[in-house]
């Protein structure tokens, strides 16, 4: 039985070809100094042109991550591609302050107990306790999903 969606994050096409635009760019910059001949050591060029190639691979994936989007049920966020967030039993808090360690536009859950790390570029995090939601996403978006938590919480308990 399909869940009713409360709330959608999702990346704008804008904002995703932008966010991997400028990765790219960066990817360039990095691969082409350390080709050049410049009077730089053989082992700084190698570093900047392997952390080239590792943005242009998390550019890619950025690219990819951001086709799907985020959606909050009744049972609790999960993303478009079927991969489970958070369900509303494992959430303890959510933090969107302003000092709060989160993504751009978005806000942190802390889970109950740790769960396995996951790492979607541009939408979410998890990282032990913590899970990020927010990156190159809306605002107004991210905010709407906040407030329509908070309630699910509140009325959880």
């Amino acid at each position: 039985m399909e869940t009713k969606v409360i709330a959608v994050i999702e990346a704008g096409m804008l904002r995703r070809w932008m966010a991997v635009a400028m990765l790219a760019c960066v990817s360039v910059l990095l691969v082409y100094s350390g080709m050049g001949a410049g009077g730089s050591s053989m082992i700084l060029r190698i570093c900047a042109v392997a952390v080239g190639v590792a943005t242009l691979l998390i550019a890619l994936k950025l690219f990819r991550v951001t086709a799907n989007r985020i959606e909050l049920t009744v049972d609790g966020l999960r993303e478009s591609s079927g991969i489970s967030i958070a369900t509303l039993d494992e959430i303890a808090s959510l933090d969107r302050g302003l000092l709060a360690f989160k993504p751009t536009n978005g806000f942190v859950l802390r889970t109950h107990a740790p769960t396995v790390r996951c790492w979607r570029p541009g939408l979410w995090w998890r990282f032990g306790r913590r899970v990020g939601i927010g990156g190159v996403v809306s605002g107004a978006q991210t905010k709407f999903m906040a407030d329509r938590l908070a309630e699910l919480m509140a009325a959880k308990n």
